[in-house]
């Protein structure tokens, strides 16, 4: 997406077009993946979609939008299963504006335990409308009505 007037480029953008040094764990036309360079986990993967859509208030009850979340959950979780199996808790979740530190949506994929400890506060929900959702809770508030058959 190009950047508007006066602003940077956004960075995910420039990430999933594969312009950046950016090791890609994963990549397919959907969603690329990569390491976050601030881990608040033993592992921690962001998981965002190539297409630019700024944050979770943009997400809709549409099939597409489903669809999307849920193959970035299904990708984070296979990550986190390859390379962390031996941690036995794992979170997945977004983070809701304001608490969003860029405008890219991207779902936090990790295996805990929190690296420092104290960093669980980043990941706590605080109440429906603010701080992080889970990826699950998420999936439930777009889930797509279900079409009326006669």
């Amino acid at each position: 997406m190009a950047a508007a007037a006066g602003r940077p480029p956004c960075l995910f953008c420039q990430i999933a077009r594969g312009s950046t040094s950016t090791d890609l764990l994963y990549a397919d036309e959907m969603v690329v993946a990569f390491r976050d360079i601030n881990p608040s986990a033993v592992r921690h993967y962001l998981v965002i979609p190539v297409e630019h859509i700024p944050t979770v208030k943009h997400l809709q009850r549409k099939t597409e939008d489903y669809h999307l979340v849920n193959h970035m959950l299904n990708v984070g979780k296979t990550l986190l299963a390859r390379d962390a199996p031996e941690s036995m808790c794992s979170r997945f979740g977004f983070h809701q504006p304001p608490f969003n530190s860029i405008d890219h949506l991207h779902l936090h994929c990790l295996a805990l335990p929190f690296i420092p400890r104290w960093r669980q506060v980043k990941y706590t929900t605080l109440g429906p409308f603010w701080g992080f959702i889970e990826a699950e809770k998420l999936l439930d508030k777009i889930r797509p009505f279900s079409k009326v058959t006669s």
